[in-house]
C-alpha cells in the first residue's frame, strides 16, 4: 500500500526541470534584496571592513556583481554555472569578513548563526552543479 502512494506521489511530482527553475527564482530572488539593500546604502561599511582587515577597500564592489549581477545572471539563465560560482565566493568572503566569529554559535531558538549563510553559500553550489536546466532565456545547446 505504501509503495503503491510513494509512487504514484513520485510519478506526480516527478519534475526536475521545474524544479532547477523554481530553486533559480527563488535563490535569485532573494538574494536581490541584499543587492537592493546595498544599492540603497552603499558598500561603505563593507569597504571599512576590508581596510580593517587589510585588504583594498575596492573589493567591496564585489557585493554588487555578488548580489545583483549574479542573481540576475540565475534568474533567467546565462552563464548560471559562473554566476553560482561567483555567489558562492561572494558568500564566503562576506561570511568570513562579518560572522567568522559565529561559527560555533546558536541562536536562541537552537539555529546555527550561520544557517542563512550556508544556505546561501550552499545553495550556490548546488546551482553550480546543476546548472539552469531546460527553462531559461537563454539555451544551453548542449540541452538541444
Amino acid at each position: 500500500m505504501f509503495s503503491g502512494i510513494n509512487q504514484l506521489f513520485v510519478r506526480m511530482a516527478d519534475h526536475p526541470e521545474m524544479g532547477k527553475l523554481l530553486l533559480r527564482l527563488t535563490f535569485g530572488g532573494l538574494l536581490l534584496f541584499h543587492g537592493q539593500f546595498k544599492v540603497i546604502h552603499g558598500v561603505g561599511w563593507i569597504a571599512r571592513l576590508l581596510t580593517q582587515k587589510g585588504l583594498p577597500d575596492f573589493i567591496a564592489y564585489g557585493a554588487y556583481i555578488g548580489e545583483i549581477i549574479a542573481p540576475i545572471m540565475i534568474i533567467i539563465g546565462l552563464f548560471t554555472r559562473p554566476a553560482a560560482f561567483i555567489i558562492a565566493i561572494n558568500m564566503l568572503v562576506a561570511t568570513l569578513l562579518v560572522k567568522s566569529g559565529d561559527v560555533w554559535h546558536r541562536s536562541d531558538v537552537g539555529a546555527w548563526s550561520l544557517e542563512t549563510e550556508a544556505l546561501y553559500f550552499l545553495g550556490a553550489l548546488v546551482i553550480m552543479l546543476m546548472g539552469a536546466g531546460k527553462y531559461t532565456l537563454v539555451r544551453d545547446t548542449r540541452l538541444q
